[in-house]
């Protein structure tokens, strides 16, 4: 039976779900020949040979992962975006420019978190030619053919690291669309320990991913689904932090230092 024809209404899911999330087509996972073993406890049954999640667990793991995502940016936290397919570029990029925060949708660069050192260094490189370029402070040291082929060179960086130029450090989280695509990305995470928030289907491995959200992550609207739910997230980290901040400013502010009475002579 081919995906359009399954059809899963709210009653499947009395308490598990929400409309939103049947809408957008999350419950969809993969042929069971291609499922983990260790997602079967994410399965609720299969249908024509593919297989349906289980939307309540579903919502369980996205509870914990929005409640850490949040905990983190209150913190002050770096999230690191990965998301290099099609459906998942456009609104990863435009998520992560809102909230001025690094990210991939293009090719993930080996050793962007285990090798940071030589990846910042490639990036302040990128930050530097093009800033001498615009500035026109390149003029009078090199041939009009050598500043043509450092334009391209910088082009080039721009598509590679791009959304790498706000990455001042490690990341603290990093949130991948499909683990499986990003499994260098989700590995290198692990080897730094730092936790990673994915939107990952029946066919991953939990144990890759400290925060798995299982639904579909083909769909551009189960995407954007999830993708939502960590801005819902990301906005209210922030301004739980700007609260904090503002305590600490009005604090700090009502601790006069002592004055000293000046010794008479």
């Amino acid at each position: 039976m081919p995906a359009e024809e399954i059809v899963v209404t709210q009653s499947a899911y009395p308490e598990a779900a929400s409309e939103e999330m049947i809408e957008a087509g999350v419950f969809y996972g993969r042929r069971k020949s291609k499922t983990n073993p260790k997602m079967k406890g994410y399965v609720l049954a299969n249908r024509g040979g593919l297989e349906i999640i289980n939307l309540e667990k579903t919502l369980d793991g996205l509870t914990l992962a929005v409640s850490f995502l949040k905990e983190k940016v209150k913190a002050g936290g770096l999230v690191l975006f990965v998301g290099t397919q099609p459906a998942a570029q456009a609104p990863i990029q435009k998520l992560a420019e809102e909230f001025t925060m690094p990210f991939v949708v293009n090719r993930w660069l080996g050793g962007t978190i285990t090798n940071f050192k030589v990846l910042s260094l490639r990036v302040q490189h990128l930050k530097k030619t093009r800033a001498d370029l615009a500035s026109g402070a390149l003029l009078d040291k090199y041939t009009k053919k050598e500043r043509l082929d450092m334009e391209k060179e910088v082009k080039r960086l721009e598509v590679l690291m791009g959304g790498l130029e706000n990455l001042p450090h490690e990341p603290n989280v990093l949130v991948v669309v499909d683990p499986n695509v990003h499994m260098t990305a989700v590995r290198e995470a692990n080897r730094m320990k730092i936790p990673v928030i994915a939107l990952a289907n029946v066919d991953s491995d939990p144990d890759m991913i400290e925060y798995p959200v299982v639904g579909n992550n083909k769909s551009v609207k189960s995407i954007d689904w999830f993708l939502g739910k960590i801005i819902e997230a990301m906005k209210e980290g922030i301004a739980e932090r700007a609260k904090v901040l503002k305590l600490a400013e009005e604090a700090k502010a009502e601790i006069k230092p002592e004055v000293k009475p000046t010794p008479t002579q």
